[in-house]
């Protein structure tokens, strides 16, 4: 019975929605080539929206930009054990000449975990990006990568790590 009353309420709720998608003005196809079309205008337009220091496709780049700049970008852990957990911090320094404000980092494997210097960094001030890998459930070479994004041209920076995860055995 509750099986029934399930399937006839999606059944309704389907119905609903498809008579409701043709009072809207912006259906079908038309409709969502001109949102994207608008979308991506205004995101030309308005560059500093997300990002004040990147320049769009026609102004030229900012010369007071902050620039993210790391004493290393890879670091090589050598021989992990597995199932363990090893961390290195990447030191960095901003060498541009407005501060830097580091809005997010992304590791390519849910395996690694960044995590970095909150506050605004001011021009030749120093912060830390400190990258955590957990080996549980891996072995052999591994080699992963932080994406960084900053207000900084460009706004992305990638750093990485890499090593060798033993078996048991060894």
């Amino acid at each position: 019975m509750t099986r029934l009353l399930t399937t006839c309420g999606l059944a309704a709720a389907l119905l609903l929605t498809g008579c409701n998608r043709d009072k809207t003005p912006e259906a079908g196809t038309q409709g969502m080539n001109a949102a994207a079309d608008e979308a991506a205008a205004d995101a030309k337009a308005n560059p500093t929206i997300d990002n004040p220091n990147v320049a769009s496709d026609t102004e030229a780049a900012n010369p007071n930009a902050p620039v993210l700049t790391f004493a290393e970008t890879q670091y090589d852990f050598g021989d992990i054990r597995p199932d363990s957990v090893v961390r290195h911090t990447f030191a960095f320094t901003n060498t541009g000449k407005t501060p830097l404000l580091i809005a997010d980092a992304t590791a390519s494997c849910g395996c690694t975990t960044p995590s970095w210097t909150k506050e605004a960094i001011a021009p030749g001030a120093k912060g830390e990006m400190q990258v955590q890998f957990d080996s549980r459930g891996k072995q052999g070479l591994i080699n992963k990568q932080v994406s960084v994004r900053a207000n900084t041209q460009p706004a992305i920076t990638t750093i990485y790590i890499k090593g060798n995860v033993l078996t048991d055995s060894q």
